[in-house]
């Protein structure tokens, strides 16, 4: 049953037994008035009285609209109710959004007192508010709580949408097709799905592209909204390179994340950590993904989730995992997680709690917000993150092999020396680079670029200055090898590798280049 079903039954269910203050949580004020109309027009309601009161329209009748008096103040009205309440039974008041609900003041002690009249006469007041309501007049009553829509309810509004728009303009959507965007839009309110739809149906057609576009329009609506940072892919795709093991696996949970999971006991995709030796592309993937799936990418910076005062760095962390729940579907990438989740000594009790609200998301969370989360130092990780059924998958990043350094060669030196490289050139490059990341590869090509642009293009640039570029190079596998031999060690053990799965015996530093597993990079 969906929310709003079950919160209509309750509303009936609480005006039968005439409770006199029923609070109606919700920040859709129009669902909720239709809602309690509903309950009203029920033909065993027929002779009780309802009376609605907003700041736009004064107190009318609820069935009818009809004006019940001039004065359009909120005292006139509480006023009008008191009379009432006192000389007819069940009659009921409902009130939209009145302000001062929160606190014991003057205003939520007149509600209660008129709440007390209501009840020796079997009257109600219904409070539609989006706040909370102050606990001495919620306690004279009943409250619920109306969510937003579910993908059923999404589903009907959408379909009524477009059994509108039948014949004024071109729909291809089948059935699949508003089904999949049903479970787009989850996380909107039905006026905001409303304006969506209207949006594609403006521009004269709906096609089957468009339910992909509904997904980067809902980005839109919460491109504002606190705890999460909207991140801006580039025009040009991010390319993969490299990451074969990987690259099919995401091929697999990217139709999943797509498909039509009702009547299943299946979830949506929930995520992959990816560990392994820094400036290896691990972060570069996240972009890569949300590119070649066309979804939204925000970021969770997990060490700005903490704060210095009691309980700000879990309703930090609550607020960003519950608006990544809103905007899904999307990418939420974590990057260096562990610098957020260490800590699990902390005498505050903090990086334990933080590490428990999101382990219980991860668990629990139905949304389409897949979660890519990079770590470096995967030795501070809690162990519980690491368990099967947190993160779909935990891949390992290794170094380049041979032949992926070919392929990240060749993906920079035309991105900055903007012309074909020479393959015998890039064959002594391979052997220069043998222990480098992907990042080190750019950052020596990037050099080259530089060198090109200021002597007037590729034809002055002279072959000995792009193999002293990169003999001059140091990367992180020669300046720190011990650090980078075992993270290489931990994660050829416990970790599904994310490239080609060839095995070669390495022995301390100098095997960087065995066990190929590697790498993604961006291309233009």
């Amino acid at each position: 049953m969906s929310n709003y079903a079950e919160s209509r039954d309750d509303l009936d269910n609480y005006l039968t037994a005439r409770v006199p203050v029923i609070g109606l949580r919700t920040i859709e004020q129009q669902r909720a008035l239709r809602l309690v109309k509903e309950v009203a027009t029920r033909s065993r309601r027929s002779s009780q009285p309802f009376w609605i009161y907003t700041r736009a329209t004064g107190l009318r009748d609820l069935r009818s609209n009809a004006t019940v008096q001039d004065d359009r103040s909120l005292t006139g009205a509480m006023e009008f109710a008191a009379a009432q309440f006192t000389s007819r039974p069940q009659a009921t008041l409902i009130l939209v959004d009145p302000d001062g609900l929160e606190t014991d003041t003057h205003f939520t002690r007149h509600v209660a007192e008129l709440a007390r009249l209501a009840d020796a006469n079997a009257g109600s007041i219904v409070l539609i508010t989006d706040s909370p309501i102050w606990s001495g007049l919620q306690r004279l009553g009943m409250s619920l709580q109306l969510e937003l829509p579910d993908a059923d309810e999404m589903y009907g509004t959408i379909k009524s949408f477009l059994d509108d728009h039948h014949g004024v303009v071109p729909i291809e959507w089948n059935e699949d097709d508003a089904r999949r965007a049903s479970e787009f839009l989850l996380g909107v309110t039905e006026a905001e799905a409303v304006n969506l739809m209207a949006t594609i149906v403006a521009k004269g057609s709906v096609q089957r592209d468009d339910v992909l576009a509904l997904a980067r329009a809902k980005d839109r609506i919460f491109s504002d909204l606190a705890g999460l940072e909207r991140v801006q892919l580039k025009a040009s795709d991010y390319s993969v390179g490299g990451l074969s093991s990987l690259r099919g696996w995401l091929q697999r949970k990217h139709e999943l994340m797509h498909a039509d999971l009702r009547g299943t006991d299946l979830r949506p995709p929930r995520g992959v950590l990816l560990v392994g030796v820094p400036g290896c592309g691990k972060s570069l993937s996240a972009k890569a993904i949300a590119s070649q799936w066309q979804l939204p990418l925000y970021r969770l910076d997990m060490a700005s989730i903490h704060g210095k005062y009691l309980g700000e760095s879990e309703g930090r962390m609550r607020e960003a995992l519950e608006t990544a729940d809103r905007v899904a579907p999307c990418i939420l990438w974590i990057d260096e997680i562990e610098k957020g989740l260490a800590g699990s000594h902390d005498m505050s009790g903090v990086p334990q709690r933080i590490i428990g609200q999101f382990l219980f998301w991860l668990q629990e969370s139905d949304s389409r917000a897949f979660v890519v989360a990079t770590a470096n130092d995967v030795r501070s990780l809690p162990p519980e993150l690491l368990r099967k059924g947190r993160f779909d998958e935990l891949f390992f990043v290794d170094l380049p092999d041979a032949q992926d350094r070919k392929e990240i060669i060749d993906l920079y030196y035309r991105k900055y020396v903007k012309v074909e490289p020479d393959p015998n050139q890039v064959d002594r490059l391979v052997d220069l680079s043998e222990g480098f990341a992907g990042s080190d590869i750019e950052a020596a090509l990037h050099e080259v670029g530089a060198e090109v642009h200021l002597n007037g293009g590729a034809a002055k640039l002279l072959p000995s200055f792009v193999l002293d570029t990169f003999a001059n190079t140091t990367p992180l596998s020669r300046t720190n090898p011990e650090q980078i031999e075992e993270i290489r060690t931990w994660g050829r053990d416990r970790a599904v590798p994310a490239g080609r799965t060839t095995t070669t015996t390495t022995s301390g530093t100098s095997g960087t280049s065995g066990t190929p597993r590697r790498v993604v990079f961006m291309g233009e």
